[in-house]
């Protein structure tokens, strides 16, 4: 990916449309870091630290929406990726929206790619506490190796059962006159989850869908 392709995809990335029902997920957002190396962009992710959640994973730096400190989502990512790099915020330059993703865990994370003003990684301080380390790979190279999927099935459960064998009931569908299939677990589609092989460990889920869509950004304006 070179300077010709990033004048493409950032053509593409003025225009998001809404998602009805947002209001049921919790807000959250990420920046894409796009680094120029060489002749070519990489781009930039973290392994978490062991000890939070989705430990020891590998993500774009990001979190949730704080009303107290962030106007919008763009902030919150800005915010998030300043603390977590140990880098001013205004070194990070965003180039346009990507989308959103919906994760199954009820969180929408609003992506927002960024050229990050720096020479090197050196330049970064990272919080220890979140981030185990740093590490780039090339736009390209994702581009040339497709993510792998792997099937996943997500279930509705209407009921549960409690450790005593009692039966707490979340989704009446006897009381609202529902068809006898609402009152039993139930699923859709089986979806997949893509997954990325690096060098560095594996890329994969909502991470994996947010490389996958870049570059078929980036590749559709080619």
């Amino acid at each position: 990916m070179n300077n010709e392709d990033l004048k493409k995809l950032y053509a593409s990335l003025q225009t998001v449309p809404a998602i009805i029902g947002r209001r049921n997920f919790t807000d959250a957002a990420v920046i894409v870091p796009l680094l120029e190396t060489g002749d070519e962009y990489h781009l930039l992710f973290e392994k978490r630290s062991p000890d939070i959640p989705q430990g020891s994973e590998i993500c774009f730096p990001g979190g949730e929406f704080d009303a107290a400190k962030d106007r919008s989502l763009r902030d919150t990512a800005l915010r998030e990726t300043a603390e977590e790099l140990g880098i001013d915020r205004r070194r990070i330059e965003v180039i346009g929206a990507l989308g959103t993703v919906l994760a199954i865990r009820g969180i929408a994370v609003d992506c927002f790619p960024a050229l990050m003003r720096i020479g090197s990684l050196d330049e970064l301080s990272i919080d220890r506490a979140e981030v185990e380390r740093v590490f780039t790979l090339p736009v390209s190279w994702f581009g040339t190796h497709p993510p792998r999927r792997y099937p996943l099935r997500v279930e509705m459960r209407p009921r549960l059962v409690n450790k005593d064998g009692g039966i707490t009931t979340l989704f009446p569908a006897r009381e609202l006159g529902l068809p006898e299939k609402y009152r039993r677990s139930w699923h859709g589609k089986d979806r997949t989850v893509p997954v990325y092989r690096t060098e560095q460990g594996p890329v994969w889920g909502m991470t994996a869908e947010i490389v996958e869509e870049l570059v078929r950004r980036w590749r559709d304006r080619a």
